[in-house]
């Protein structure tokens, strides 16, 4: 999978290069290319912002760096790609006014080719940039939950470490992605490990017991209770 990201805080990515992502970058399982949109500019101060037409507080990202770097990423605007095609690039641009992020959507991208993530700042990026997109590929607005962050680098971050984990051959032991939080519509059970007795808390017995039929209708249980109590709505679902 080949993940572009575009940004004007390269930097905040360098985390890519620890831990699974790391390795699977290593091992080419995972192409990311990081993008500075300042690079795109043509001033001596670098300009990515100026003032939103029809007033208001904040600044508005410009159009023209954004369109340079969507064509040095899908190739140049000879004509435009059919959205419909498997080689043409997802661009997600996380946005507080977007489709919500679940576990289902990390799943549904983890089988994408080309993903292209552009993080805006500010109080957004102009309105056009989403439809030249569109004709270079297929355009979606993804948000994180409902909150508002200072631009979009958090958000992207944990859309590819969701959407990387879940790519074949990144995590070495695909059986630990099934039993989790999401994966069936429920929280994950409770986990333990050795010792069997810590500081006067016990592992309940039944994970004692050797009874793999027990075992299981007791995660079961445990998953559909602690759904029931911090997440009502997922039951509801």
């Amino acid at each position: 999978m080949r993940i572009d990201v575009v940004t004007i805080f390269p930097a905040f990515f360098d985390v890519l290069e620890v831990s699974l992502l790391g390795k699977a970058r290593g091992a080419g399982i995972l192409d990311v290319r990081v993008h500075d949109l300042r690079d795109a500019t043509h001033d001596r101060h670098r300009t990515v912002d100026d003032t939103p037409y029809g007033g208001g507080a904040g600044m508005v990202m410009k159009p023209e760096p954004w369109g340079e770097v969507i064509d040095a990423i899908a190739g140049p605007a000879t004509e435009p790609q059919d959205a419909a095609t498997d080689d043409a690039p997802l661009f997600i641009f996380p946005s507080p006014a977007g489709e919500r992020f679940t576990q289902a959507t990390a799943r549904e991208l983890a089988t994408e080719q080309h993903l292209v993530f552009g993080c805006g700042r500010y109080e957004g990026i102009d309105e056009r940039v989403f439809a030249y997109a569109s004709t270079r590929g297929r355009v979606r607005l993804i948000s994180l939950g409902d909150y508002v962050l200072n631009g979009g680098e958090v958000a992207a971050m944990a859309m590819i470490e969701a959407i990387g984990r879940l790519v074949p051959g990144v995590v070495g032991n695909p059986e630990s992605l099934v039993e989790e939080s999401h994966e069936d519509g429920l929280l994950e059970y409770p986990s333990y490990t050795k010792p069997a007795s810590w500081r006067g808390y016990d592992v309940p017995d039944v994970l004692l017991s050797g009874h793999h039929g027990k075992v299981a209708q007791w995660r079961h249980d445990q998953q559909v209770q602690r759904t029931r109590e911090r997440r009502p709505d997922l039951l509801a679902d």
